[in-house]
């Protein structure tokens, strides 16, 4: 019971609950003092995100060099297409499917909030695109001059921010979705949509199956060898993945499950579900496409530009290789995105935050399984490469 009271997702439930039942019934001298906070928590959470950026991308393109390897380059491009594949295929049905479901937009109908009593501006160290190139161009070359010293710093960087996520971030996150539905419930935003958001998560939810399904169609015809031999087995990770919110939490019974199959190579599942683990996150992704999209519609009126949209979705690809492993890392990592891309203000962000962390549990089952696919389809590349099992060139 005290793990269930722990968890990220009872905590946010928890937080949208408290959230509108104070939103519903406080005064606006309580109100001033909810928005304040929400403005400050939301500078914190803001000013870490070209952090979180820096810290996970540099390092993870660093470390490619320590693994170069024929399959590598195979696995990372599998992972980014499968991962951008997704995000376009979620993106498509989103301009088809979000008219349809009569999202009226609340720019034009709200209750006012009360002012601030203060403001308190913490600046972000740099813009996100900066960040975002400063990691890639800094990540390169470390590959580029093997510069040892310089890599050790990223990963302590690394260690770094990932303890200011968990230890920061994280714990602040419901205090800030708290206040973020209690001003949409006090503003009135929150009440006619509340099914809405019930509807795309079981929307989003068959679209993850149906991706894993064209992933392990794909996969079996590049292999030659039948996919369900592999799927099959993953059941028990699937529902490990449910249960954790955590594709680290789930790799060992990933391994395990992998390790049942007869078609799949065990020195290229060894190396592939361990990467593909923190690199494959089609589910995430296919999940933040479809939602950011439906928070447009309901604050600003209408849907992104497919422009916006398609840069959006090649860079949420990069995003999606070196986000943090932590519930919730995809949307995490691709804060800056979603407030430079397409614009969204802090109550978007929010909105975003907690209905992704509401199904993070099935995104990640939805990567894990998807890893299967990825693995079959690199043991497929193997056969026609005639890798050998012994091959050092993907060995690590």
């Amino acid at each position: 019971m005290k793990k269930i009271f722990d968890s990220l997702i009872f905590k946010l439930v928890l937080a949208v609950t408290i959230g509108l039942i104070v939103g519903f019934i406080s005064s606006e001298s309580v109100m001033n003092v909810i928005v304040t906070l929400k403005y400050v928590l939301g500078q914190v959470i803001f000013f870490s995100v070209p952090l979180i950026i820096i810290g996970f991308i540099a390092p993870s393109i660093a470390k490619l060099r320590h693994n170069a390897s024929q399959l590598l380059g195979f696995a990372i491009g599998f992972a980014y297409i499968s991962s951008v594949g997704a995000a376009a295929f979620s993106a498509i049905f989103g301009y088809i499917l979000i008219p349809k479901l009569s999202i009226a937009s609340t720019t034009g109908s709200l209750r006012e909030l009360p002012e601030l009593i203060f403001q308190l501006d913490i600046p972000q160290v740099m813009p996100v695109m900066s960040a975002l190139f400063l990691s890639i161009i800094v990540g390169l070359a470390v590959t580029w001059t093997k510069a040892d010293l310089v890599e050790k710093f990223l990963n302590e960087f690394q260690n770094i921010v990932l303890s200011l996520v968990n230890k920061v971030v994280i714990p602040i996150l419901p205090f800030f979705i708290a206040t973020t539905f209690a001003s949409l419930a006090y503003e009135g935003s929150i009440t006619n949509h509340l099914p809405v958001f019930l509807k795309v998560i079981v929307i989003v939810l068959i679209g993850h199956f149906i991706w894993m399904s064209v992933l392990y169609l794909i996969a079996g015809i590049m292999s030659g060898k039948n996919p369900m031999e592999v799927i099959k087995y993953y059941g028990p990770a699937y529902l490990t993945a449910v249960g954790s919110m955590s594709s680290a939490a789930t790799l060992p019974v990933a391994l395990e499950c992998a390790n049942k199959s007869k078609v799949l190579r065990k020195d290229i599942l060894d190396f592939s579900v361990p990467l593909c683990s923190n690199i494959h996150l089609c589910g995430s992704v296919l999940t933040e496409v479809f939602f950011v999209m439906v928070v447009s519609q309901i604050l600003y009126g209408h849907l992104p530009s497919v422009g916006n949209m398609v840069l959006f979705i090649l860079l949420l690809g990069v995003f999606a290789i070196g986000a943090p492993g932590v519930p919730g890392g995809t949307v995490m990592a691709s804060l800056g995105l979603i407030t430079s891309v397409l614009g969204f203000n802090e109550t978007g962000t929010a909105l975003i935050l907690t209905i992704f962390a509401l199904q993070d549990s099935f995104g990640t089952a939805c990567n894990v399984v998807g890893d299967g696919a990825l693995t079959l389809m690199l043991t497929g590349v193997a056969d026609k490469k005639n890798i050998k099992s012994d091959d050092r060139s993907f060995n690590l």
